[in-house]
């Protein structure tokens, strides 16, 4: 369904378990013969993929907005980063370069060997993009794809595997199984030809995966929960802060686990910050996705709607709130909570346009705040000192963080989490190396 205006939009028939062993044991057939193409030929195939999504971006984008709400400039954006990925990682497969070991009696050299078939499981929230974080990096390091979309936002992902077979990948190396997570999710998590899994999600189910796939010590990557702070400190620039406070929290609807929703600002400037941050969000556009000047569109079903509407019903004092359209589709406005700080809204991750505004006095509480959460997934430090911004992003529990900015996630840099927020990293020149098994192998010095 269209989450702005609630209208049908497409039927996915989701497959069931035989299915899924089906396209695993193609996978498995697809990755032997991938592993012997040649490097330069691996990164020509992967190139000609980049390309047909670059054809395709409009298509792609214009998809995502009708699918999941998101409005039509940043779902073009979203194509191209599908497109700079495939790009990035084409390099890859001939730059897996092991090592030459010295060795008594010998030599030692290592090789980066696949990992056979690998099962990526996507969100709602961001499919292309998160879909393609595993993907690209995984065909890259020579293995096989199975992905299984989120049941709310399958479409691009079904897409993205039509485009692949049409770039010229073989047949059953990268397949796009939509269903439920019950059954093709835990299947994945089951089957001994499933090599390794990367999951994005809910803490609660990353748990559950990574309990599942200890049974065959399957590895796993897992890009969970967040509710990252964004420091506000009396020295930081106030208009820049405040102006761009409300894309940090209220992007994609709220819907990122990367959002700053606890954000926590220096009492002394409290008042004058949070006069420049209500204007800043009176000024959000939030409407149409098709139109290219919509800054915020709705969230992606009613059924989340009315999730994050349980928050408003705690009693936490409102300090203000935006606009957003009236009628059908799934609208929320962005909202603004000046709760305490045991409350739900400052502890537990929301997944919408909501943010809790919590005063601090000093360096070493605004620390053990932006600490004080099971999360550790981003965050962002607002001061104009060199020496604080050093100290408080040594000392903040987070995986990726930002000075004076808001950006989270770079194709080009390593992106994961701390504590509850995940398991190992995505992206940055290393990803193909997590889909390897390092083989070491000795050369004894013979006549």
């Amino acid at each position: 369904m269209n989450p702005a205006d609630h209208t049908f939009v497409a039927t996915v028939e989701h497959i069931g378990v035989e299915e899924t062993d089906e396209a695993i044991a193609r996978a498995v057939s697809a990755q032997s013969d991938w592993a012997r193409v040649a490097p330069k030929d691996r990164a020509k195939l992967m190139r000609s993929f980049a390309a047909i999504v670059d054809a395709h971006s409009e298509e792609l984008a214009l998809l995502e907005t009708r699918n999941s709400g998101h409005p039509i400039s940043q779902a073009r954006g979203e194509a191209t980063i599908v497109r700079d990925v495939l790009e990035y990682y084409a390099a890859a497969p001939e730059r897996l370069i092991g090592q030459q070991i010295p060795a008594p009696g010998g030599l030692n050299v290592t090789f980066h060997e696949p990992i056979g078939v690998v099962g990526v499981i996507t969100p709602w929230n961001f499919p292309m993009t998160i879909g393609a974080w595993g993907f690209a990096p995984a065909l890259a390091a020579g293995n096989a794809v199975v992905l299984k979309p989120a049941e709310w936002t399958p479409l691009t992902s079904l897409r993205l595997g039509e485009l692949a077979l049409e770039a010229g990948l073989p047949e059953g190396l990268f397949q796009v199984l939509p269903g439920r997570g019950s059954v093709v999710g835990k299947r994945f998590i089951s089957h001994p030809g499933v090599r390794k899994l990367v999951f994005t999600g809910s803490t609660e189910v990353g748990k559950r995966i990574m309990a599942g796939a200890s049974e065959q010590v399957k590895r796993v990557t897992l890009e969970l929960g967040g509710k990252s702070a964004n420091i506000v400190f009396a020295d930081a620039d106030l208009e820049s802060a405040a102006a761009a406070a409300p894309a940090s929290v209220f992007d994609n609807a709220g819907q990122d686990c990367c959002a700053r929703s606890r954000l926590l600002v220096q009492r002394s400037v409290l008042d004058r910050f949070l006069e420049r941050f209500e204007q800043a969000v009176g000024t959000m556009r939030v409407g149409d996705p098709m139109d290219p000047a919509t800054e915020m569109g709705p969230l992606t079903t009613l059924a989340h709607r009315d999730r994050v509407n349980e928050f408003l019903s705690d009693g936490d004092p409102v300090a203000f709130r935006g606009s957003c359209p009236d009628g059908p589709g799934a609208w929320f406005a962005p909202t603004v909570l000046l709760p305490e700080r045991d409350a739900r809204a400052s502890n537990e991750e929301i997944f919408g346009p909501i943010v809790s505004v919590l005063p601090f006095d000093t360096e070493e509480e605004a620390i053990a705040l932006a600490n004080d959460s099971e999360y550790g997934l981003s965050g962002s430090i607002w001061t104009e000192s060199l020496a604080r911004a050093i100290r408080v992003s040594r000392a903040v529990e987070s995986g990726t963080l930002s000075v004076n900015s808001h950006s989270s996630v770079r194709h080009t840099a390593p992106f994961g989490g701390m504590k509850q927020s995940g398991l190992g990293r995505e992206l940055g020149p290393d990803a193909p190396l997590k889909f390897t098994e390092t083989k070491t192998v000795f050369f004894a010095a013979t006549e």
